[in-house]
């Protein structure tokens, strides 16, 4: 996320619905809702996201800007497990958060999994088959940056917020994202400001509006014409 020279420092915060998130103070932003992290990534991610993917595709190539907690890929990891579909899953983060850090999350605990600091330990730029359904490769840069052979069916797009990171909003960035996903591929993301919505719409998305977790009237989800 943003410039990957920029220090940052992050401590572990608690969210109204008992989940963790990590609040960054050089960017001012908590990684997930305060109103609750674990519905959020839920319903953003998952309800609108992978189990749409999963009805419209035989097999699962996710993206994810924005690797963060990992929240997202473990919640990702238990559905490929429940449903026995096999899914590859790509990060990109730029400022991993410490593993210190990491290892003071509840997910695993409100999850009942392990899996979290696995996630987390993995090593950088290579990929990990962690289950026999779910293989994870972080690639340790900007989004900017990022190149790969690899086209994607889902989209996880859960940068920082656009006041805090307004170049990770642009119509330009969503190009590039369009470029690495397949045709009828989803993006959904938290963020429903309407600038956010006309730059998908201009780099060739049709955008759909749903409603949100806890205190998000809506959010969105794209699809790559």
């Amino acid at each position: 996320m943003g410039n990957i020279e920029k220090k940052t420092e992050s401590r572990v915060v608690l969210t109204a619905d008992g989940s963790s998130s990590v609040y960054n103070s050089e960017f001012d932003q908590h990684y997930h809702s305060i109103f609750g992290a674990l519905q959020e990534s839920q319903r953003v991610f998952i309800e609108l996201g992978l189990e749409a993917a999963l009805e419209r595709f035989t097999e699962i190539s996710v993206f994810e800007m924005g690797f963060g907690t990992g929240l997202n890929a473990l919640l990702t990891m238990l559905e490929a497990e429940k449903s026995e579909r096999a899914v590859r899953y790509t990060a990109v983060e730029a400022f991993p958060i410490p593993l210190e850090e990491a290892r003071l999350l509840n997910f695993d605990e409100l999850l009942a999994s392990h899996a979290l600091n696995t996630l987390h330990e993995a090593p950088w730029d290579q990929p990990v088959t962690i289950t026999p359904f779910f293989q994870l490769l972080k690639y340790k840069g900007r989004l900017q940056d990022f190149r790969t052979e690899e086209r994607f069916n889902l989209v996880y797009y859960d940068a920082f917020a656009p006041e805090a990171q307004p170049e990770l909003w642009t119509p330009e960035i969503f190009e590039q994202l369009a470029t690495l996903m397949l045709p009828g591929g989803l993006l959904t993301t938290y963020c429903s400001k309407g600038y956010v919505r006309r730059n998908l719409q201009a780099a060739g998305f049709e955008v759909e509006k749903h409603p949100g977790p806890a205190r998000k009237r809506e959010v969105l989800r794209a699809i790559k014409r």
